[in-house]
């Protein structure tokens, strides 16, 4: 586990809270996301799991099936890799990512099914119903920019040009990736 994850509020099983979870009578909301918290970490460039600042340069995001299988199309032939359709996961470090693509079930593993609904789904937040399966392979992928829009009612993000790319079936895969950004960083 990072150390900036490791010194997270913790809900009622000692799990560290992502810094975007909303809470509501003191127990986490976990697969949802609150505006206020995502729109100060858009704006003051923090990550999205661990709310510390991110340095200029390389922004890491976990990503779904439909996603990851553009994406992994787009390289393979050689193409540049550009979503135009904004999302509401923001980004974070590498670590926080990898760790949270391994920790998250529902980004964990292709069979895992979502928990929680969105409150009133849209176009947007219709894949975020109780018993949605991720399905197929999802990754963490590193973007070399992003661009936020904070509206009345949500925070969106694109991410632009992608730097690195690692999918998975499950994510327990990327466990040796992750002790090594551990370690790297740790210096």
């Amino acid at each position: 586990m990072p150390a900036s994850v490791e010194a997270r509020p913790r809900d009622a099983r000692g799990y560290p809270v992502p810094a975007i979870t909303p809470w509501e009578a003191d127990e986490p909301q976990f697969a949802l996301t609150d505006y206020d918290r995502s729109a100060a970490c858009a704006r003051e460039r923090r990550c999205s799991v661990c709310d510390r600042a991110m340095p200029q340069g390389p922004v890491w995001r976990v990503v779904g099936a439909a996603e990851s299988a553009a994406i992994g199309e787009a390289l393979a032939a050689g193409r540049p890799y550009r979503n135009l359709a904004p999302t509401l996961e923001g980004p974070g470090h590498r670590a926080c990512m990898l760790y949270a693509s391994m920790v998250c079930p529902y980004l964990a593993r292709p069979n895992a099914r979502r928990g929680m609904s969105a409150a009133e789904p849209d176009d947007m937040t219709a894949h975020v119903v109780r018993g949605a399966v991720r399905g197929g392979m999802g990754a963490v992928v590193g973007f070399a920019e992003y661009e936020y829009a904070v509206t009345a009612s949500r925070v969106l993000f694109r991410f632009l040009d992608v730097v690195e790319f690692l999918p998975h079936d499950t994510a327990d895969e990327h466990l040796d990736e992750l002790r090594a950004e551990l370690a790297r960083t740790a210096r």
